[in-house]
Order: structure tokens, then sequence, then C-alpha cells
């Protein structure tokens, strides 16, 4: 199951970057935003603090440093510079 919660763009490239690297058998990209309004990296638009709920056979007896890892390398640097807040939950 994917599900995305949002439409924009880095919300789109996301999904995408993760489904190709893992092909989850559940994700959920959420902006939130909305929610960080006048904090810290809040930039008018959204798309700078997202929730990533990601279930995958790729992280099965990985560590949680090494799931946390392996998704950041698959965003890749130029995704994650563009990303205020990025909250992780990885399972199998």
């Amino acid at each position: 199951m994917v599900t995305e919660a949002g439409q924009g763009a880095v919300t789109s490239e996301i999904r995408d970057r993760l489904t190709k690297a893992f092909a989850p058998t559940e994700l959920v990209v959420t902006d939130e935003s909305e929610a960080h309004r006048g904090h810290a990296g809040y930039q008018e638009g959204g798309e700078s603090h997202f929730h990533v709920t990601i279930r995958a056979a790729a992280f099965d007896g990985k560590s949680r440093i090494a799931r946390h890892r392996a998704v950041h390398g698959a965003l890749g640097p130029d995704l994650i510079g563009r990303i205020h807040a990025l909250a992780l939950d990885i399972g199998t």
C-alpha cells in the first residue's frame, strides 16, 4: 500500500525515490509543514517538515540506525538539503 498525504513536488519526489529504492509494502509520506508555521525551518507553501512511514523487506535484520541511513541514502543529499525536518517510522 502506497499512499500520499500532500501533493507537492518534494512529497512526490520522496515517495518516488523511496519506492524505487525499497519497493515498500507500505509507504505514507505526510507533509506536516503547516503544523510548524512560525517555527524554525518553516517555509510558506509547506514542503519543509515531513513524516514518512515505510515498511519494506529491505529493512529486515537492519538496526534502527542502518534503516535511517538507508532511507537518507535513498533520498540523497540534494533532497535532504531541501527538507528541514524528516521524521521516520521504518519497519519490515
